[in-house]
């Protein structure tokens, strides 16, 4: 599952209408919400505003799309589209969905559940809002329990730059995906799915700041890898010579090495091409691998030629 959503959990010691109004009413967003409230109170099917007071600049606007109170055992339901305002690059992005669940989970007790969705499109809000919504889910809890507001505190200085992070979180999950389906059995859905999520991990390594040459033999080695285990064996041997000279480039060697090799035997095998296969195995058996662990993942790997 791809990392496109937030989705945050918190139980306040408050009845559930009032943790509705709180979160509903201007007047209560403006002591925890950054300083925001509606510049009208929200109704379903309308679109609204809010804006950053005391500047009064626009902050965020959207639609409001559901607004249903909690009431006789079922939940209230808040949903709005969201778009920023304040940053350029972040009002390009697409418009993503707010959805508040508020419900009454015990006598004075109240859980509410926020999910922020849509932002597969959206990196940049994504990161920008990860550590938001904690805060503001804090202060809503805090000034309903105690009757007082959070103390402004700088939160820009741990910030993560949003496009690393995000991109990078969507490689890790995208590069494990692929590994666990090379291990299920061919169908079209399957190989489908593999390619897909094969090329979703390049792309995402591709740009994270922080990602080196290794990140990219490793993609490309998985795109490899994929392609053989999807019938193109043609297509493999290309990307598997494309891993092989950013091997040579950048003096990648140790297990990445090893698996270059791997990935251009195989492919060579697939094809017909035995004796150079053979060539290229033996180069890959024959790479140096240093830390015990690797190697035996290495062994264990290649025990199948």
């Amino acid at each position: 599952m791809a990392i496109t959503a937030h989705v945050y959990q918190i139980f306040i010691a408050a009845d559930a209408d009032r943790v509705w109004t709180a979160i509903t009413d201007s007047e209560w967003t403006e002591q925890y919400f950054h300083s925001t409230r509606f510049v009208e109170p929200p109704t379903a099917g309308q679109g609204y505003r809010t804006v950053v007071m005391p500047e009064g600049r626009d902050s965020v606007d959207g639609v409001v799309e559901e607004m249903t109170p909690p009431g006789d055992g079922t939940p209230g339901r808040f949903v709005l589209t969201r778009r920023v305002l304040y940053d350029a690059a972040l009002a390009a992005e697409p418009p993503s969905r707010v959805e508040w669940t508020v419900e009454q989970v015990g006598e004075g007790l109240t859980r509410v559940r926020l999910v922020h969705g849509d932002l597969a499109g959206s990196p940049l809000t994504w990161a920008h809002v990860k550590d938001g919504w904690v805060w503001v889910l804090d202060g809503l809890k805090t000034l309903l329990e105690t009757g007082r507001t959070l103390p402004a505190v700088d939160l820009s200085a741990t910030d993560t730059p949003p496009e690393a992070d995000w991109h990078r979180r969507q490689g890790v999950e995208a590069n494990n995906a692929a590994f666990g389906l090379l291990d299920e059995p061919r169908s079209p859905a399957r190989d489908e799915s593999l390619l897909r999520t094969a090329y979703a991990a390049a792309y995402h390594w591709a740009r994270t700041p922080s990602a080196g040459p290794v990140n990219e033999a490793r993609a490309t080695h998985l795109v490899a890898k994929a392609l053989l285990a999807t019938g193109q064996p043609e297509r493999a041997l290309v990307s598997a010579e494309a891993c092989l000279a950013l091997c040579a480039t950048h003096g990648l060697g140790d297990f990445d090495l090893a698996y270059a090799h791997e990935a251009h035997a195989r492919a060579l095998r697939a094809l017909g091409r035995s004796d150079a296969a053979a060539a290229a195995w033996d180069a890959a058996t024959s790479v140096t691998i240093a830390d015990p662990e690797d190697r035996a993942i290495v062994e264990q790997d290649f025990a199948d030629w």
